[in-house]
């Protein structure tokens, strides 16, 4: 049975009748009373005692515990923080052939987002190809393809504006307690297996930026392991998906290396998987999911946000790459948004995978797919 805090009114009130109880023809409980200012104040201090013993109570297990003492229960299994991240990228500048843009040039985006190059890059048949880093941790810096960027400094001749020759990525945000306290939970409810799914998983999570895996045993052939992952946060502007080629680690000699967000992943697997393993970093493909609602053509425009949004939780909840997704699932978030009794779910697409039977049925992805949410028609 849990412990009844008493609240600051009913301390207030203890504290006068314990004077009252020993101070016999005077009263505490009148208004201007010095005997009661006394009580209050009291009252107060015990109060603020009460509220360190719960905060003391909440730091004393991992399943409640924050900041910095989440953090060490995490690191007795092992898990740490995930810490902020520079995106990373390689810009093009054209220039005359033997010309050096040199490393830790300042490179600015249009929006005024910086970037520094990481190593000397000469001119050759007419272009440049400078690699740069994220002057700033987190995931600002993340950009597609083809950006304009300009060089912060001249160089005689190197064309000032240049181009982001492929997406800006691997910049993240710092983990927050909600994500930490996820995997720890994880790391203490199973414990190392030595390269069981549950492992993978896990070292994918602990991959700043990377938010949900699913693991494919045998996906691309015997011995081999699949990563399907997802960067809700750090690419937010792609629908969380990553940006990059599939592929293996940079060390990987069994087949192609990944680029980008997908090497970053397989890259930090390579020195904890199995010596046997040949692992794949994967970024799933797009299943748009559209449905058709009737009943509620003339809810407000709120109601349609929240539906909206509860499409979407139902999505990320239930949905998995080449997986089914029950659409209950989507009918039950929908049900639990307020003013939505009646609706009737009367059909519903997929651009990348089944419904099944009929028009309203489950959904089954094709491989490699994840459900998304797409448009929402009421009718």
């Amino acid at each position: 049975m849990p412990f009844a805090r008493p609240n600051l009114s009913q301390l207030r009130v203890t504290a006068a009748t314990g004077i009252n109880s020993v101070l016999t023809g005077l009263d505490a409980l009148l208004r201007w009373s010095n005997l009661g200012i006394v009580a209050e104040v009291l009252a107060g201090l015990v109060d603020g005692l009460y509220g360190y013993l719960d905060w003391i109570a909440l730091q004393s297990n991992p399943f409640t515990a924050t900041d910095e003492y989440l953090e060490g229960w995490a690191a007795l299994k092992g898990v740490t923080r995930k810490p902020a991240t520079n995106a990373t990228g390689t810009a093009v500048f054209a220039g005359t052939n033997g010309r050096v843009v040199p490393s830790g040039s300042l490179v600015s985006r249009y929006d005024g987002i910086g970037y520094v190059s990481t190593a000397d890059a000469t001119v050759t048949g007419g272009f440049a190809t400078v690699p740069i880093s994220a002057s700033v941790a987190g995931i600002e810096a993340n950009a597609v393809a083809d950006v304009t960027l300009t060089l912060g400094v001249g160089i005689a001749g190197v064309s000032a504006t240049g181009t982001s020759s492929g997406p800006c990525t691997g910049g993240a945000a710092v983990e927050t307690d909600a994500s930490l306290r996820s995997r720890m939970l994880i790391a203490y409810q199973k414990p190392p297996q030595g390269g069981s799914i549950d492992d993978y998983g896990e070292w994918a999570l602990a991959v700043p930026g990377v938010t949900r895996v699913w693991v494919i045993p045998s996906g691309m052939g015997p011995g081999s392991v699949v990563l399907f992952f997802m960067m809700d946060d750090a690419q937010t502007s792609h629908g969380g998906f990553p940006q990059g080629t599939n592929g293996c680690a940079r060390l990987e000699t069994r087949d192609t290396p990944a680029t980008g967000d997908q090497l970053a992943l397989a890259n930090a697997l390579y020195f904890q998987q199995p010596v046997t393993a040949l692992v794949y970093a994967v970024a799933p493909t797009q299943n748009v999911i559209g449905l058709t609602i009737a009943g509620l053509s003339t809810a407000s425009t709120a109601t349609k946000a929240d539906i909206a949004a509860a499409f979407a939780n139902a999505l990320l909840v239930a949905g998995r790459p080449g997986g089914v997704t029950n659409v209950s699932a989507i009918e039950s978030g929908i049900a639990a948004v307020a003013l939505t009794g009646g609706f009737v779910l009367t059909n519903v697409t997929a651009s990348a995978g089944t419904v099944s039977p009929g028009a309203t049925g489950n959904i089954t992805s094709n491989a490699g797919a994840l459900p998304v949410p797409g448009a929402i028609t009421y009718i």
